[in-house]
């Protein structure tokens, strides 16, 4: 009974330092969020959350259900709008403790684990962002959890929470198809094949096609425009160079650098151990088809949770073995490694600081920090441009933007300074058109000179964009036009001009 009890308390103990990291996390993500600017792509989300379907063009529904739920409740507030990502990794946290608990680990290897992923670079920048990738990341961890106790367990009806997390995980992101992927394959490829003949395991196919099957009819809807659109972005990330450094980024981008050794004896006491070898798998292949299909690095990197757990526990158990004295070395050097790295990546990935040299250094290594900056000044430049036309331009004026970006920061942002609704080509705003009595004046944005005349009529120069830190981003230097009308036909020039991006 005494037994019983100590091991009672010393699982609460657990529980509570795993849940004290993820608050100390939270915590960090709170306080810093509100620093800069919504990116980009938050403003694609939350022009889609304003239109909300069974699908968008560039993702499933579930990202922009949430974020519509965050508008309903804290307005166009960047810290309430992204507390959804910060409790999502706050959650992958806690259960990446926990894997390492299933797993047979102790309080070091749940302590390990967590941290591990706390310090890690992508799970860090889950935090700062509201991105689908915030949720996916999420589901892949659940995912490998209840694989673990299905396996650990040997009961079936762990198969149900599978289907439902693969279910909301097709909702997501569809990249979760590679994890699927791995889990057939590993299923096939270790004992676990025995579930293919249980009735628990297609009760959890079943329950993951009927969580889907809205979003798969919108697709069938929409002539599967989703897929064109990855190929069309899949082509364009690996012609820019964005699929280089695959590898590298394994170590620096999806787990903390100073793991590496923890991460690598996951994965092989994973394939050593025939109970739990389905999980080397479901690691190993995802990581094959991202590297022959050229893969973005950080798209492996939900994979890392549930390898770092194992890892803690085999360096547990190592560290049980040797004497006091290196014991205590080896401890040290191994979280005193890990704290510096994730000292770096939070320096780098979080705006800790709201001036000064901690921010510059952020900004100059943090792209998608600049990509924050400077679309209020936008928003206000378009609406000068707006005020200075004559009262009959103005009384039919529109607005054109190139990018999902500057559509979604106008949508947004745009009505308090009365500006209507943007016009753009690219992804779901394409789907939804242009104004049933189209403008006679533009004010076109985020195109170049040449490309503005070969699309607008009677084009002139009338601003440039940019921003108050001066940094280079993707918008800053761009040139503002005002333009007639599009040189085709409406129709025609909305059959012509969709985009991707």
């Amino acid at each position: 009974m005494q037994t019983e009890i100590g091991s009672g308390r010393e699982t609460r103990t657990e529980t509570v330092a795993l849940i004290g990291i993820a608050l100390a996390v939270m915590l960090i993500h709170l306080l810093t969020n509100g620093r800069y600017g919504f990116h980009r792509d938050e403003f694609q989300f939350l022009s889609d959350a304003r239109h909300l379907d069974w699908g968008f063009v560039a993702y499933p529904p579930f990202t922009p259900f949430v974020e519509r739920v965050g508008l309903q409740l804290f307005g166009v507030s960047m810290v309430g709008l992204r507390l959804f990502s910060v409790i999502a990794q706050a959650l992958a946290i806690v259960v990446t403790g926990l894997m390492a608990r299933e797993l047979g680990g102790g309080r070091l290897a749940q302590v390990t684990a967590a941290l591990a992923v706390a310090t890690s670079g992508l799970p860090v920048f889950e935090g700062t962002e509201f991105q689908y990738s915030s949720f996916d990341y999420l589901w892949w961890v659940l995912i490998a959890y209840c694989v673990i106790r299905l396996l650990k367990t040997e009961d079936p009806r762990w198969w149900i929470g599978i289907g439902v997390f693969v279910g909301v995980g097709l909702m997501t992101k569809y990249t979760i198809l590679f994890f699927i992927t791995g889990i057939l394959g590993g299923m096939v490829l270790s004992s676990a094949r025995r579930y293919l003949a249980s009735g628990w395991f297609w009760g959890g196919v079943a329950v993951a096609l009927v969580i889907f099957a809205p979003n798969f009819l919108w697709q069938a809807r929409h002539g599967f425009i989703s897929a064109d659109f990855l190929r069309h972005i899949h082509a364009r990330d690996v012609r820019l160079g964005r699929a280089n450094g695959f590898l590298k980024d394994q170590f620096v981008i999806c787990a903390n650098l100073a793991t590496a050794p923890i991460w690598i004896a996951g994965v092989i006491h994973f394939l050593r151990n025939e109970r739990y070898r389905m999980l080397g798998w479901m690691y190993l292949i995802p990581f094959a088809l991202f590297l022959v299909g050229k893969g973005r690095g950080y798209y492996l990197a939900a994979a890392y949770p549930m390898l770092l757990a194992m890892g803690a526990v085999v360096w547990e158990r190592r560290v049980a073995g040797l004497t006091r004295v290196w014991r205590r070395v080896v401890l040290g050097v191994g979280f005193a490694a890990m704290a510096a790295y994730g000292v770096f990546i939070y320096a780098v990935i979080v705006p800790l600081a709201a001036d000064g040299p901690l921010k510059q250094f952020a900004l100059k290594n943090n792209g998608d920090l600049r990509e924050e900056l400077g679309w209020k000044e936008m928003v206000g430049l378009v609406a000068g441009i707006r005020d200075s036309l004559p009262a009959e331009q103005r009384s039919n004026v529109g607005v054109f933007t190139a990018n999902y970006g500057e559509q979604g920061a106008l949508e947004i942002l745009g009505p308090a300074y009365g500006l209507p609704m943007p016009i753009s080509r690219t992804n779901s705003a394409w789907l939804r058109g242009y104004p049933t009595v189209p403008p006679t004046t533009l004010i076109v944005l985020g195109f170049s000179k040449a490309t503005a005349e070969k699309m607008f009529t009677d084009c002139r120069p009338v601003g440039r964009v940019d921003n108050p830190e001066g940094v280079e981003n993707e918008e800053r230097g761009g040139s503002v036009f005002v333009c007639g009308p599009p040189r085709l036909p409406w129709p025609e020039f909305w059959k012509e001009y969709q985009a991707y991006g």
